[in-house]
Formats: C-alpha cells, sequence, structure tokens
C-alpha cells in the first residue's frame, strides 16, 4: 500500500491533468459513479454528516489498527467528493488520519472551486473522518 503522502500525491497529480474545472468535476462524478454500493439499512441519522446540503453518510470501522470508511451521497458531486476523501484515508491508522493536514484540498484547489454550500459540506466531510481517527487513537 502507498504511504498517505504518496496517495495523496497521485491525486495532486491526477487533478493537475484537467485544466478547466468542468474536466475535474467529471472526474469526481465518475469517482462518486465507482464508489463502492451503501448498504440501504447504514443510511441512518447517526451516520449523516451534519453541515452537508446533501445527504452524505459514513460509516467506518476499525480493523487491524486501521480504519476503513464506507460512504455514500444523494448528489452525484458530493458522492465524488467523499468517494475521494475515502479513497485517500480509508485503511489508515487513526494517528496517520489525525496528523494529516488534509493540505491536498488547497493543492487540487477543490474548495474555492466549490459553492459555498459544497466547500462547507466539504469541511463537515474532513471533520468527520478527522473526529473518526480522534475517537480512535
Amino acid at each position: 500500500m502507498k504511504t498517505l503522502e504518496e496517495t495523496k500525491q497521485d491525486v495532486i497529480g491526477e487533478f493537475s491533468m484537467y485544466d478547466e474545472w468542468l474536466d475535474k468535476y467529471e472526474y469526481l462524478i465518475d469517482l462518486g459513479k465507482n464508489l463502492d454500493s451503501y448498504p440501504e439499512e447504514l443510511k441512518t441519522e447517526d451516520r449523516l454528516i451534519k453541515g452537508c446540503q446533501s445527504r452524505v453518510w459514513l460509516d467506518y470501522a476499525l480493523q487491524d489498527g486501521k480504519l476503513f470508511f464506507r460512504a455514500d451521497s444523494d448528489a452525484i458531486i458530493t458522492k465524488g467528493i467523499i468517494s475521494l476523501l475515502i479513497s485517500i484515508y480509508s485503511g489508515r491508522t487513526p494517528a496517520e488520519i489525525a496528523a494529516d493536514d488534509f493540505s491536498f484540498i488547497e493543492e487540487i484547489g477543490l474548495k474555492e472551486n466549490l459553492s459555498p454550500t459544497r466547500a462547507n459540506g466539504l469541511v463537515s466531510m474532513i471533520s468527520t473522518i478527522r473526529q473518526a481517527a480522534q475517537d480512535n487513537l
């Protein structure tokens, strides 16, 4: 498995291949379409990420000292964003996730190219992933 830093650099490289944000949105949509299916019975209030305009469910399990995330959303771009985040952080230790600064978000320009409500949702997704890591340190 690649290190967290290598994985983030891969994502930065993927985004830098596209010049236009429309193409980057298409890439996010594709990520969302390829997200593993999320069981309907896990779409419960306690798994909803607060602060997102769209409905985003996040579930995780601690296995062998690593956090594994599953997620879904009812909005396609939001689904792509959560897919991007879990592709980077799933399978990492709580300490790795808690220590990360999530600066790749700025490097790829994601937050500033989202609507204010989607940007708030992104912050909420990151906070929820960080909190899961903190809770399992």
